[in-house]
């Protein structure tokens, strides 16, 4: 039978521990203030003393952390993730990233572990969830996306008193893949480049290539943004893709709201960067900006052309009217470009990937590449790192092949590799 003990009254926000008429043990514990200024005092009971000491001692540990969750009903996983997608992140970031959120949350995160408990959720639940993940089909890159947008969720309600700690930082991160970066060779990108100068626009694809523009950074690129006397440009603003909602009153029977026939766009067209470090200042080279000058001439033969059908914009690289093309369209031109230059197929963004690996293998320090590509932090550069070495050391080999070759073998010149290309580029 459990030891009873006298229940005595405890100076001003002393914890307490007494046996209750229950046959139970119970324990008080003030860990600060409530919203309307009285006291939040907790009470924890248990069925033996030892066990009622230890959770007060808790109670206790946790208040001078600073990691007690808030009174109220427990939040769920799933309710969290809804209130945070729905009323705290568009306050803090744009629209594309709030895509990428609303696909972390909605598709993956709610149907996966939207059940637990906030506060009872545990690394191995994480990482299990993230196993079934990449099992039933999803990219690295994808779980790896959920895992960001998941420990920016869970940062937030730590924040906030509904958690004591996150337990995603505890978790262990999904790989990204080792070959998720594939920049293109100095080799590809110049037979890109003399393609595209057969086509309008071809200094569009100069600019991704060259200095690492995301597409919407290219896109809602001005000519105000550009000062060809002075050989920079600066990122200002991104073009997004439209999003739509349903605009019908009768429902159209159209799931995607895209191709609803009264649809209305939810999002705007144009918006300043994503971050501050994504507004930019970025210096041209003189290659880049002879062609600049050479496509502002083609562009205001293309405005007196169009007469009254152009509508001016002021945009860098828009349509043969002078609005802005769409992203497919965009998309589909360079799918056009890469078939006519015979390079493999890759992504848009690989262009942007081909920059970044250059600069980092030319030395350039990675606090200027940072500034250069729009990067916040430095695990952006961590991503390319093994391509770069790969290079390096590819390098290496080709030099120790030139010093001690036996005499009488000549280079080959279609093994120049990266480097011979970068040489032959100066």
């Amino acid at each position: 039978m459990a030891e009873k003990e006298k229940r005595t009254r405890q100076p001003n926000g002393r914890s307490s521990i007494y046996f209750g008429k229950d046959g139970k043990w119970h324990g008080r514990v003030t860990v600060g203030v409530r919203d309307d200024g009285k006291p939040d005092r907790r009470h924890v009971e248990r069925k033996t003393k030892a066990e009622v000491v230890a959770a007060v001692r808790e109670l206790e540990r946790q208040r001078d952390a600073g990691t007690v969750r808030k009174p109220g009903k427990p939040w769920t996983v799933k309710a969290w993730l809804t209130h945070w997608i729905e009323n705290v992140a568009p306050l803090a970031v744009n629209d594309n990233t709030m895509v990428g959120y609303g696909v972390a949350v909605r598709k993956h995160l709610i149907p996966g572990l939207g059940a637990h408990r906030l506060d009872k959720l545990k690394p191995e639940h994480i990482e299990a969830f993230y196993a079934k993940m990449q099992a039933n089909g999803s990219k690295p890159a994808t779980a790896h996306q959920v895992h960001r947008t998941f420990r920016t969720a869970l940062n937030e309600a730590v924040r906030r008193g509904h958690l004591g700690k996150n337990p995603v930082l505890l978790a262990k991160a999904p790989k990204t893949g080792e070959y998720e970066v594939e920049p293109y060779s100095v080799q590809e990108v110049q037979r890109l480049l003399k393609a595209a100068a057969k086509y309008r626009n071809s200094a569009r694809w100069a600019v991704a290539l060259a200095l690492g523009l995301r597409q919407g950074e290219v896109l809602a690129l001005k000519w105000e943004d550009v000062d060809l006397d002075g050989g920079f440009l600066v990122v200002r603003r991104s073009r997004h893709r439209p999003q739509y909602a349903h605009g019908c009153v009768e429902p159209c029977g159209r799931k995607a709201a895209g191709y609803c026939p009264q649809r209305r766009r939810t999002n705007p067209e144009i918006s300043t960067t994503k971050s501050r470090a994504g507004r930019r200042a970025v210096g041209l080279p003189e290659q880049l900006v002879d062609l600049l000058r050479a496509h502002l001439k083609a562009q205001e033969a293309e405005r007196e052309a169009a007469g009254k059908r152009w509508e001016e914009s002021g945009l860098v690289f828009p349509d043969e009217y002078g609005r802005s093309p769409s992203h497919r369209r965009d998309w589909a031109e360079w799918k056009a470009l890469l078939t006519e230059a015979n390079v493999r197929d890759g992504r848009l963004h690989d262009a942007r990937h081909t920059a970044a690996t250059v600069l980092l293998i030319l030395g350039v320090p990675e606090r200027a590449v940072m500034g250069l590509m729009g990067w916040s932090t430095t695990a952006m550069a961590a991503r390319y790192q093994h391509m770069v070495d790969a290079v390096r050391t590819d390098i290496a080999r080709q030099v120790d092949g030139l010093i001690w070759k036996p005499i009488g073998n000549e280079p080959n010149d279609e093994d120049d590799g990266l480097f011979g290309a970068l040489a032959c580029s100066d």
